[in-house]
Formats: structure tokens, C-alpha cells, sequence
């Protein structure tokens, strides 16, 4: 049996690439960096092996699953090419593998690791899924019937996808070290749209995707009375959230998901407007919200007495607004405190401005030094240009963490796409700490 071999397998969608193909019975490793990533977890219940970056982990007989974040010049693949391996980057072998089944790829800026995680779970309820999400969870069935997929837009990568079905949730400019400008970002989800083969279902409310065309049919889903399937008669409450489904201005069915935020909602519809095109059963759909469990990093609670912590991955002004939207909802009488790690300089930089003006709306603000990347890792800007911005803002340092002590029973927002969650972490190990006593 050939080795897939995953260089870099603690990325979130490597990660879950190699859990599905070990599903599958494909003898699986991989390799990466020492640091502790939430993305092994899985891996390593699975007793899969990961191995130090080194390129005598290379055979001949191996297929090389190539990273995205890792160029040509990496040692490894440097000595699968000297040594005639298969090299094949992460998005064309996930290209390939969708083919088999009924695929569903979900792209767009914001929302797309919970709307997979949604669909995934809602399908599998109908039928055997088999599902890729950007949490760094993946789980494959030989069996399946579909195949749902996050589709990163970054760098075109979703290129490499010819999709049954394409969810779309929105246009937003990210990603700054890649894209010129929102007008480049558009031109890749058109050429995404122009390789969906049977229909394409996104988000009407936004205005880029109203605009996109392609050869098969668009459905939009939304608030606005212009979409095809359309929440009406909101009910938010601390449990979760209410909604009727209207459906080309004709009553579908009453949902109740227990989640919050109006971005929660829109997640819904995508995923009903994909399962009526399947034909599947309000009742299931219903029955498969109901104990919906969420993704990691994705408003991920923790209670630690009266203190509630959240982890959640918003690293974007819209991201970071959707987040603090939600925590108000289930939490309406208490302190929103953000603590909140930029990732990226170039993102940082290009935002400055929306952070500060989306952060201002959290009762108080914590900021953690910038996250660079593999591909990005230092800049002029420092965190005090963004605390400079931001009116009563603090600097938290990892090694001390306690002046959120100060806010007592309050609702702590850990938000970050890099390793925030080492702050989380240290004020859980303080707070037992303080009990202990």
C-alpha cells in the first residue's frame, strides 16, 4: 500500500485531509513543527504518526500531500523530487478526491468553517457524509453519498474544485498579502462560480453576490424579501434562535437553532436551501439542528464558575462584529470582554481601523501582540498602533494575565486566528490557581 505522506499535517485543512483518507484505510503520516497545534488532537487519537520536518522521512514509494503553506524549496519536497516521489499539493489532491461523491464546496469570507460543520452534520443525518471542515476536522466514509468540503478562496485555491453544489456566503476583502482589493476577491468567486456543476447557493443580502454569474442556476438565501428562501419572524432568545422559512414568498417551515447571531441564521438558510434542492425533509433538518453540537474554535465556551470563557477564531472586523453580535445575545446581561490577538501584519495594517471601531463595541478591550504566520513573519506596525485607536484598551502579556481578574463574572472573548488561545489557557490555570487557595 503506498504512504501518503502529509507535509505539514497540522494545518487545520491537512489535518483533516489526512483523518478522512486513515478513514478511508489509507496508510497514513505526516510531518510538521514541535509546537502544539489544537489541529493534532484528532490526529493523534487516530494514532497517527507525526514526525519532525526532515527529509529523510521521504521514500520513493510515497505520495507527498504538499501543504499550501510550505513553497517548492521545502527540504522534504525537495528529496520526494530528487527521489521521483508523487508530489501533490493539498488542494488538488482534495480537488480530486470530491469527485467521487455528490460534493458540496463552502466558500466565502466569513462563516465558512460553520456553515461546513452545519451542512456536514445536517447531510449525515439524511445520508452517509463524508466532510472536511477548516477546524481541522475530517472524517471520511467509504460508503458516502456526499462529500461536504471548506473551500478557501485564498491565493484561488477553491480553484482547484468542480463541485456538485457550491455554497457561497459572502464577498468580503481579505486576505490583503494576496488579493489587490475587493474587485480581485469578486473576480475569484466568479471564476469558482463558472466551475460549480449543478447550482450554486449564496447569500442574496450581500451585494457581490447578487452580481455573480454563472452557467447553472443561482438560488439566494437571506433576511431581504428579494431571496428565494428567506428567514422572516425572528425570535432570538438566550437559548438560541427562532425563524420561519419562506420560500419564494410561500411558508416552508419554522426552524429553531440553538445558536446565536444573525450570522447563525444565514448559516441555517444556506444549509436549507442546499437540502430542499436535495430533497430532504424539513423534519430531518430540524431533528439535525437540534443537537448540533458546533466546530472548535467557532464561540467554543467554557465555564469556570460564574466566568464564561469563549474561544472563537474571528480574526476579521466582520468576523469579530458577528462574534461580539452573538455573545450579546446569549449573554445580555453581562460584561463583553474581547481579548483579541491580530494575526497577520498585512491584515492588521490594512484594517487598522475596522478592528479599533469593531472592538470599541465590546465593553472593554484586551490586545495581544500580532501573530505573523509562516509566510508573513514581522512588520513595522506593532499592537500599540491598534491600542492607540481604541479608547481604554490594555496590552495583556501571556505571562500575566491577571488584570482580567478585575472583571469578574463577565463574559471573556478569546478571538484570534493564531495562538490566542495560549492567553485563554493561562487565565483558566489562574483562576483554578485562585481557587485552589
Amino acid at each position: 500500500m503506498t504512504v501518503l505522506h502529509f507535509t505539514g499535517i497540522k494545518g487545520s485543512g491537512m489535518s483533516a485531509l489526512a483523518q478522512i483518507m486513515h478513514d478511508m484505510g489509507a496508510q497514513v503520516q505526516g510531518s510538521d513543527i514541535a509546537q502544539h497545534f489544537f489541529t493534532e488532537e484528532r490526529l493523534r487519537d487516530r494514532g497517527i504518526t507525526i514526525l519532525p520536518f526532515d527529509p529523510e522521512n521521504i521514500h520513493p514509494n510515497m505520495t507527498i500531500i504538499a501543504g499550501n503553506a510550505f513553497n517548492d524549496a521545502h527540504p522534504e519536497l525537495v528529496q520526494a523530487r530528487e527521489q521521483g516521489a508523487t508530489i501533490i499539493r493539498y488542494h488538488e489532491f482534495l480537488g480530486d478526491l470530491m469527485k467521487q461523491y455528490v460534493s458540496v464546496a463552502i466558500t466565502g469570507a466569513h462563516g465558512k468553517t460553520s456553515t461546513t460543520g452545519l451542512m456536514a452534520h445536517v447531510l449525515d443525518g439524511f445520508k452517509p457524509t463524508s466532510y472536511l471542515i477548516g477546524d481541522g476536522t475530517g472524517y471520511g466514509k467509504e460508503n458516502s453519498h456526499f462529500f461536504v468540503a471548506e473551500a478557501c478562496e485564498y491565493r484561488r485555491h477553491f480553484l482547484a474544485y468542480h463541485p456538485d453544489y457550491a455554497i457561497m456566503t459572502n464577498i468580503d476583502f481579505d486576505h490583503p498579502d494576496y488579493f489587490a482589493g475587493i474587485d480581485d476577491v469578486f473576480n475569484a468567486f466568479e471564476e469558482m462560480a463558472k466551475q460549480v456543476k449543478k447550482c450554486i447557493i449564496a447569500c442574496g443580502d450581500d451585494e457581490y453576490l447578487q452580481r455573480i454569474q454563472a452557467p447553472v442556476p443561482v438560488v439566494y438565501y437571506g433576511f431581504g424579501q428579494e431571496n428565494d428562501f428567506q428567514a422572516r419572524n425572528v425570535v432570538k432568545s438566550t437559548s438560541g434562535t427562532t425563524f420561519d422559512v419562506m420560500i419564494r414568498n410561500e411558508f416552508f417551515h419554522t426552524f429553531t437553532i440553538p445558536m446565536f447571531g444573525d450570522h447563525a441564521i444565514l448559516n441555517a438558510l444556506a444549509v436549507i436551501s442546499l437540502c430542499h434542492y436535495e430533497n430532504i425533509p424539513a423534519e430531518i433538518i430540524q431533528q439535525q439542528f437540534a443537537d448540533f453540537e458546533g466546530v472548535k474554535r467557532r464561540f467554543t465556551q467554557t465555564e469556570l464558575g460564574e466566568r464564561i470563557l469563549i474561544d472563537d477564531y474571528a480574526h476579521h472586523p466582520t468576523e469579530i462584529r458577528a462574534t461580539l453580535q452573538s455573545a450579546r445575545q446569549k449573554f445580555p446581561d453581562r460584561e463583553i470582554i474581547a481579548i483579541f490577538q491580530p494575526h497577520t501584519f498585512t491584515r492588521t495594517q490594512t484594517f487598522l481601523q475596522e478592528f479599533a471601531d469593531s472592538l470599541s463595541e465590546a465593553d472593554y478591550v484586551y490586545l495581544c501582540d500580532i501573530f505573523g504566520s509562516a509566510r508573513e513573519e514581522a512588520g513595522v506596525l506593532t499592537i500599540h498602533d491598534l491600542e492607540e485607536k481604541i479608547s481604554g484598551s490594555r496590552i495583556l502579556q501571556a505571562d500575566n494575565v491577571a488584570p482580567l481578574l478585575e472583571h469578574g463574572n463577565a463574559v471573556y472573548l478569546f478571538m484570534g486566528a493564531g495562538d490566542v488561545t495560549k492567553f485563554q489557557e493561562a487565565f483558566e490555570n489562574l483562576i483554578n490557581s485562585e481557587k485552589a487557595v
